[in-house]
């Protein structure tokens, strides 16, 4: 057996290896750069992990997120492979500590976060070390294109030319090739494989939906989810915080997460939601980069996001374990008027603005599609889908539509006729025929457009508006507030040149359980019963190590255990995810529990 499989088998507990994990690997080893893009949970840890198991000297890997650093540090602890970390949480005797084992040559890896690597201090010192690699993790962070730009990333360049012969490994979930070109040019990867292991995530059902009552809709989806860990992102630090408060006036074990919390209290958070089963995080972009948890059962919106590749990457945080697991988003026209207003009021230059303006417009453009959602999602990334996926809203209960031909030309009338200098709001009630103050302030009242579109609910109107922003024919000017301007591609639908097919709103399901959503997924009778005898056992052994219980071993783990119940080392050996460390560790335990199950049962 060559040396990568043994290690990936014996060591990490898996019996092959994963999209392009073997070929990055066997390049990292021979010394060769690269640029890997994987989706999370695909595996992108053991391409740079394995080559420093592999290579002489130690692993150096860029990480943006100290917690993330910790968690990886605890999780190769528990494998038994020797790795620390470098970060402004340790004392300075802990940072000698970590230095004399660095020269001694003790550690495999070694996790530190750019600003401290480019310290001169710390670069001229580990120039004095054997480095056997550097992995820069979350890569999209060196991009100007991507959704999370760090500027201490922009430095990295400069580990080029002193630690020549190293091979350097860059690698993220999230890259268009507009940013994947970015990373390897700032990079200065010039020479650099590239591996692109496509973007789907098929355990992850996708479902998108108007906003009309937030929280109720909220409350109907999660009823779906009772005992779950998930995670609710919303856009402001007072909506986490008040959305937090209510789902735990509802029994919910919900906490809130942004980044005017003090640093205490967020780590505090972040450490119950690793540790504790259930807990349901209500976060600002502020957390999730990063987080390891691979039992996150869903990932709800509450606003819009930025971006394809925010939406993608924050979504991507559920279901690493490759079980079901839900994205659910609602949204409504006045988050895309705040998030143009963002952009608009924020110190970028011009053509930045232009970018993030456009990355918004096919957010909107994709929640309004007719078609399947993960081919539009994968295409964004330059992904291709052969057919429909049957698992997203669209698919399981496709939009009726309609030709809206008459309704944009009366909605795009409105709004030259009132000045375009209004809001959708105001044109609604123009076409709905309400003698409003401000309608009558303005004249609106006895235009030919006033009362002409009464036949239709203002829901309708909405979607209306909506979905022709999302197409392109008008767009909401958030310097004026959201006013509905009219664009040059309207021409022809508005003389009546250009027929229109629109979609009609589709209502969210309420309640009943998404099948696989508990723990212990399809498992029933004897074989749920073990499972959750195992997971008593992994919860004690958690807490008395200090470590989340998917450190020691993943639901998906135990559900192996549960159904093959394992009587021997060698056939607990055999089971996905645990290697020889492990066993060794915490076999014993496992094993007792399910001998006395099966003795029990008779």
């Amino acid at each position: 057996m060559d040396k990568a499989l043994e290690t990936l088998r014996t060591v990490f507990g898996y019996d092959d290896f994963r999209h392009h994990q073997r070929a990055v690997i066997d390049t990292v080893v021979a010394g060769g750069d690269g640029l890997v893009v994987m989706p999370t949970g695909g595996g992108k840890s053991l391409c740079y992990q394995i080559p420093s198991l592999l290579r002489d000297g130690v692993g150096i890997v860029v990480s943006p997120l100290i917690a993330l650093m910790h968690d990886q540090v605890h999780a190769l602890g528990q494998l038994g492979i020797a790795a620390d970390f470098l970060n402004s949480t340790q004392s300075p005797e802990e940072q000698q500590r970590v230095w004399r084992a660095l020269e001694a040559g003790e550690l495999s890896l070694l996790y530190v976060a750019p600003e401290r690597l480019m310290q001169a201090a710390t670069f001229e010192r580990l120039r004095r070390v054997r480095v056997a690699l550097i992995a820069i993790d979350e890569a999209h962070c060196v991009s100007q294109w991507g959704h999370d730009f760090r500027r201490d990333y922009l430095n990295l360049h400069r580990l080029a030319e002193p630690f020549r012969g190293v091979p350097r490994v860059a690698l993220t979930a999230t890259a268009t090739p507009r940013t994947r070109t970015d990373i390897i040019s700032n990079l200065q990867l010039s020479d650099a494989h590239e591996w692109v292991a496509g973007f789907d995530r098929p355990n992850i059902c996708y479902r998108v939906h108007v906003k009309t009552d937030a929280r109720r809709q909220l409350a109907d989806f999660l009823a779906r989810y009772e005992g779950a860990s998930g995670i609710v992102y919303a856009l402001s630090r007072k909506k986490v915080e008040s959305t937090a408060q209510w789902l735990s006036a509802k029994g919910f074990n919900a906490l809130p997460y942004h980044a005017g919390l003090d640093a205490a209290v967020r780590a505090d958070h972040q450490q119950r939601f690793l540790h504790e089963d259930g807990v349901v995080m209500c976060a600002t972009i502020a957390f999730g980069m990063g987080i390891d948890k691979p039992d996150v059962r869903f990932v709800a919106h509450l606003d819009l996001p930025k971006s394809v590749e925010a939406y993608y990457q924050e979504t991507g945080r559920a279901g690493r374990d490759g079980r079901p697991s839900e994205a659910f988003m609602v949204y409504g026209l006045q988050d895309v008027v705040r998030l143009r207003q963002m952009v608009d009021e924020s110190e970028a230059n011009d053509q930045h603005k232009r970018s993030e303006r456009a990355k918004l417009d096919a957010l909107l453009g994709w929640c309004e599609s007719t078609q399947c959602r993960r081919r539009g999602l994968l295409a964004y990334f330059g992904d291709d889908l052969s057919q429909d996926c049957g698992n997203c809203d669209v698919c399981l209960t496709p939009p009726e539509v309609y030709d809206g031909s008459v309704e944009a030309q009366k909605l795009l009338s409105a709004i030259y006729r009132t000045g375009q200098r209004f809001g959708a709001a105001h044109v609604i009630d123009i076409l709905l025929g309400k003698t409003t103050d401000k309608a009558v302030q303005h004249g609106h009242d006895t235009l030919s457009v006033f009362g002409l579109g009464a036949d239709i609910a203002v829901n309708q109107w909405r979607s209306i508006v909506r979905q022709l922003i999302a197409l392109g024919y008008i767009s909401a000017d958030a310097q004026r507030y959201g006013a509905l301007v009219l664009n040059e591609s309207c021409r022809a639908l508005l003389r009546g040149e250009q027929a229109l097919s629109l979609r009609k709103d589709i209502k969210a399901p309420r309640g009943g359980r998404r099948r696989g959503s508990s723990p212990a997924g399809d498992l029933q009778g004897p074989q749920a019963e073990l499972f959750e005898l195992l997971r008593g056992v992994r919860a004690i052994l958690a807490s008395e190590n200090g470590v989340p219980a998917y450190v020691i071993f993943h639901d998906a783990t135990l559900i192996q255990m549960a159904v093959a119940q394992p009587q021997t080392a060698s056939e607990m050996l055999a089971l996905n995810g645990i290697g020889q460390a492990k066993l060794e560790r915490y076999g014993e335990a496992f094993l007792e529990v399910i001998s006395d199950f099966a003795n029990a049962a008779g």
